[in-house]
């Protein structure tokens, strides 16, 4: 052996230091040697499917999030809107133009308009020439006639108006009418707007003008009550940007809106498109992670034989645990650069596919998912590979003599600490969502922990098994217990595979389809308020005549919050615009016997019967935004008297059923008494336009919202969603695949030298080969067992925990996931193994693994 050699000691202080300073040039060359034999393929592949998948999620969903988030502007006509009662400063459109924003501004109020000898009440809106910013307006040039898209709102002179105003004032396109003391022609009627409010405030027709009219009515004074909003669009960093500055430089009156605090409908649908795209991030990250624990092992396996040369060649500890420390960094910095490439252009081609989804091209990703395909890439590979590579650095020197040591076994602790030390810290990165991602992981360690228990048991069963077969059957259930922590270790990954597939191919349907009819063709797409006490029932009787369902008659009442405990409700209490807005403005208040259907108890408890004590329960959001618990005694003054109670319960409300639905209810005993009218939701088929001028020739009093493009606009949403979750789970699919291959890989350095053995004392190949099929066609079947049980399970709390919505088992769960993994690791099993069967078995016997 030369002294110079870089792995022979010497009392050189120079020779130990050559080699630390040359470790990284040696861990390239012999990365390099890696790949050339073939070593680092499946380990490689793993840990790019991992970067590809989670930086194609990543760049497909920042650019699925920022066009969400822009369609979502379209029901608010801007990106961010300030709402004010006074005129908006001036200094906030300087900043919002310097940060490069466009603007617009609209003037909203209710008014008088004069048609003749008849009068009636309006919400007047008066917009700047850009408006709208974001979405269109549509608009219908004669009743019931086609609608056709504008980008620009009336011209000076001319008014568009709503469907119902026609019918009150008995006009038609062409006629004129006076706002103020203004004229008008009528040149429209209003088909959508885009950031026309589905509130029960907004009860008057819309008559729409251009800005330019509006000093000619008159009717703006400094007393005026007055909507001033001023709408903003533009890139999200200079929306972040300017969001950012505004939070500290708004007046007291004005509040800083974005689509999803002004439509909790909207906020609600792609809130849960956000959590269906970020799950199916987490489960790509889980499933590939699991991919690359499988590769790593065999990646171990094969450089025992090599590190057992380093020894004895003189190689320190220390040496060879920098080596590989350098050697998976160089791998980590490879693979994750290949992998965000593939990523990349995986998200462009979907661009290209699915980019007419939303009406325009997606907008660019950021540049945050190339440092989560890194980190990812990194971080998994120190979580899943390097513990048992550090191992490695103990193989004895003596390996180079007797083939059958092998490295001492890694610590079990160190190698569970440091991948669920990696599981954590990648999903509480990639969620986004912090109760998410807890979930997920202990949802995750839960299932392998059980997976490797229940596997333990059913690999002991096969071998008790194989002592009582015959023939062939004895000698392929053998294989699996005579490997029993392989066979585990196995089971577990073709397990975590066929779960990922099982999930993908019947819960994720069930769950989609689930959110899908959360807001079903059928639902409500009308609003009647204003309905007086003595019409309800005549009114049933009229909607029962016309064969038009109801979402049920409720009564409301109207009154204001003075107190919460001891806390006076003022301007002064609360520092968030929305609470103070909130809190300023009167209450409609109900009054039920029962919980509706599409509400949800998360604290309390109902009331037992119509006579309880005033009480109160109360939404859990606006309970959030106003800071009310569950016993506070909230003082409501309702037509001159003080009703006031505890808040018993709080209440989850599925504002996308767009059914009738309140902030705060109490027992009839509590109000019943109370001034009230009624309100209720109903669905309008298409083509049925016709009914409604009859409905209110019956009942002049009440009033009619239309929500069907709302409607319209929120279903967008979840189709959209549901479209990209079905993409991004493809990636999932991928890793599915990986993982059961990477778990025949595992046991075939073994398997190879059994099989050499065995037909060398002169077994067959076509026997082994059945004994083969046999024993991976049990593996599929026990880990098709332990798959579909575990799909079942997680579809549940999917369901149920994360996504608020029903869900039953489907028996195609069962009837694909056991016979077909059986069917498919069988047969992927017995083709892996075919290979290494045709070989010479002396040929094996000296190849070791």
């Amino acid at each position: 052996m030369r002294p110079d050699h870089p792995f022979v000691s010497t009392p050189s202080a120079a020779s130990n230091a050559a080699p630390r300073q040359n470790a990284w040039r040696l861990a390239l060359r012999l990365l390099g040697r890696d790949w050339r034999g073939g070593e680092l393929g499946l380990l490689l592949a793993a840990l790019v499917l991992t970067v590809a998948a989670v930086t194609a999620v990543g760049f497909f969903t920042d650019s699925i999030a920022t066009a969400i988030e822009r369609q979502g502007g379209d029901l608010l006509a801007a990106d961010l809107v300030i709402a004010s009662s006074q005129p908006v400063a001036e200094s906030l459109r300087a900043q919002a133009e310097q940060q490069g924003l466009v603007t617009a501004e609209t003037l909203s109020f209710r008014s008088v308009v004069l048609a003749g000898e008849k009068t009636q009440l309006v919400q007047a809106k008066a917009i700047s020439p850009s408006y709208p910013l974001r979405g269109r307006l549509r608009i219908q040039r004669a009743l019931n006639g086609p609608s056709e898209t504008m980008s620009t709102g009336p011209t000076p002179g001319s008014a568009w108006v709503e469907a119902p105003l026609l019918h009150a004032l008995g006009l038609t396109i062409g006629d004129s009418l006076r706002l103020g003391e203004q004229p008008l022609r009528i040149d429209a009627i209003i088909a959508y707007e885009p950031d026309r409010g589905g509130g029960f405030a907004q009860f008057a027709p819309r008559v729409m003008i251009a800005a330019a009219d509006l000093p000619g009515t008159g009717l703006i004074t400094p007393a005026s009550r007055v909507d001033y909003r001023l709408l903003l669009a533009g890139e999200p960093a200079s929306l972040r940007a300017f969001r950012d500055w505004a939070g500290s430089h708004l007046t007291p009156d004005a509040e800083l809106q974005s689509a999803q605090d002004a439509r909790p409908e909207l906020a609600s649908a792609s809130d849960r498109a956000a959590r269906f795209l970020h799950l199916a991030a987490l489960t790509t990250v889980l499933v590939a992670g699991a991919a690359v624990a499988l590769a790593s092992r065999r990646f171990v396996e094969r450089q025992t034989d090599a590190v057992a040369v380093m020894r004895a060649l003189g190689a320190p500890r220390g040496l060879l645990a920098r080596l590989f420390a350098w050697r998976l960094l160089g791998l980590g910095l490879i693979a994750s650069t290949l992998g965000c490439l593939l990523g990349y252009l995986g998200q462009q081609g979907l661009l290209l596919i699915l980019g007419d989804w939303f009406g325009e091209r997606l907008p660019p990703p950021s540049l945050r998912p190339l440092a989560l395909g890194y980190g990812t890439g990194l971080i998994a590979l120190a979580g899943f590979a390097l513990p048992p590579l550090v191992q490695l650095a103990r193989v004895p020197p003596l390996r180079v003599l007797r083939r059958d040591l092998g490295a001492p076994p890694a610590s079990l602790a160190l190698a569970i600490g440091a991948a669920v030390a990696a599981l954590a810290a990648l999903l509480l990165w990639l969620a986004d969502d912090a109760d998410l991602a807890l979930r997920v992981l202990g949802g995750t360690l839960g299932a392998i922990a059980a997976l490797a228990g229940l596997g333990t048991l059913m690999v002991y069963g096969a071998r008790i098994a194989a002592r009582r077969a015959r023939g062939i059957w004895r000698l392929g259930l053998a294989g699996i217990g005579r490997r029993p922590a392989q066979s585990v270790m196995q089971l577990c990954g073709f397990g975590i595979g066929l779960l990922a597939l099982l999930l993908l191919a019947v819960v994720r349907v069930d769950l989609l389809r689930d959110w899908q009819a959360s807001l079903p063709e059928g639902a409500p797409n009308r609003f009647l308020i204003n309905i007086q006490p003595g019409e309800v029932e005549p009114l049933r009787e009229f909607f029962s005549a016309a064969g038009i369902d109801t979402s049920g008659l409720y009564p409301m009442v109207r009154g204001r919050l003075r107190a919460i405990g001891e806390r006076v409700i003022d301007e002064e209490t609360y520092d968030n615009p929305r609470a103070e807005r909130l809190a300023r403005r009167e209450f409609n208040l109900s009054f039920a016997s029962d919980l509706q259907s599409d509400n949800l108890l998360t604290a309390g408890s109902w009331w037992p019967n119509d006579q309880a004590p005033a009480q109160f329960s109360v939404e859990e959001g606006i309970a959030e935004t106003l800071d009310i618990a569950r016993g506070d005694i909230m003082h409501f003054w309702v037509a001159g008297k003080d009703i006031s109670g505890p808040v018993t319960s709080l209440r989850e409300v599925q504002w996308d059923s767009f059914n009738v639905n309140f902030f705060v209810i109490a027992p009839p005993a509590a109000l019943s008494d109370q001034p009230a009218t009624w309100v209720t939701s109903f669905y309008l088929p298409p083509g049925r336009d016709g009914w409604i001028p009859e409905l209110l020739a019956s009942f002049p009093s009440v009033t009619v919202i239309d929500i069907d493009a709302l409607l319209t606009e929120v279903r967008g949403v979840i189709d959209q969603g549901i479209q990209a979750v079905e993409y991004v789970f493809g990636f999932t699919l991928l890793a599915g695949l990986l993982v059961m291959i990477a778990g025949i890989q595992a046991s075939l350095g073994s398997r190879r030298a059994e099989q050499a053995v065995l037909r060398t004392l002169g077994a067959g190949r076509a026997p082994l080969l059945r004994a083969i099929m046999i024993e991976f066609t049990t593996l599929g079947l026990l880990a098709g067992l332990l798959a579909s049980a575990f799909a079942a399970l997680i579809g549940w709390l999917l369901a149920t925990q994360v996504f608020d919505l029903p869900y039953g088992i489907d028996p195609w769960l069962w009837l694909v996931g056991v016979p077909g993994s059986a069917l498919l690791i069988g047969i992927a099993g017995t083709l892996a193994s075919w290979g290494p069967l045709v070989r010479p078995p002396l040929s094996a016997l000296r190849a070791g693994n």
